[in-house]
């Protein structure tokens, strides 16, 4: 029987652009996002795993400044930030990438849509940009918005651009608050759990 070796150590590089990928909400609107920087990305989440092989997912991919601006009013911006209505004008995103369902193909969406999310926001986060993929919408406003066909559901924005605020991972307190917060110069600070209170079971 062969003796037996181990796989391990993550690249730094990789680690790092995982940290790096955190939500953000205000960005360099005038440094505008080209269509071939989403066709780029949306070509990354083309080849990701799909359930059953699908491939039910389309993508709508919005650079022109007009049509991001009809779009923005549609999107709800941090819930533990009630008293923040979004981004004010110059620090809105410069583009988004609309992650639609084909109810033609398949309704069963789920699995194959968290895994292209992450997959656009860390090539964005590669190329320098950052983002926030956004639930908290009005879907039928953008469905209209897009001029989509009937088999086509919106399931998810993703708002990117240049971040100009800085994200901070904190320690989950003693009081278990979950809820993200801003300090007095505006920097967003996250608290997460603890890798030890995520992991179950160890079997080494």
């Amino acid at each position: 029987m062969p003796a037996e070796t181990h796989i391990g150590g993550l690249p730094e590089s990789f680690r790092e652009l995982v940290l790096q990928n955190r939500s953000y909400r205000r960005f360099a609107e005038s440094e505008r996002v080209s269509v071939k920087l989403l066709e780029e990305l949306a070509e990354l989440a083309r080849c990701i795993p799909a359930s059953a092989n699908r491939q039910p997912l389309k993508f709508a991919l919005v650079s022109d400044a007009d049509k991001c601006a009809e779009i923005f009013p549609s999107l709800g911006w941090a819930g533990y930030l009630p008293e923040w209505k979004g981004p004010e004008a110059g620090e809105r995103p410069a583009a988004y990438i609309v992650i639609l369902g084909d109810d033609s193909i398949s309704t069963d969406t789920q699995t194959d849509l968290g895994i292209a999310a992450q997959t656009i926001m860390l090539g964005a986060a590669a190329c320098g940009l950052g983002g926030c993929m956004m639930g908290a919408i009005n879907r039928e406003k953008i469905h209209a918005t897009l001029g989509l066909a009937d088999t086509l559901r919106v399931l998810l924005v993703l708002a990117l651009g240049r971040p100009v605020e800085k994200v901070q991972l904190e320690p989950l307190g003693a009081d278990g608050n979950i809820k993200y917060w801003r300090d007095a110069e505006g920097g967003h600070h996250v608290p997460k759990r603890s890798l030890e209170e995520l992991i179950a079971a160890r079997y080494a």
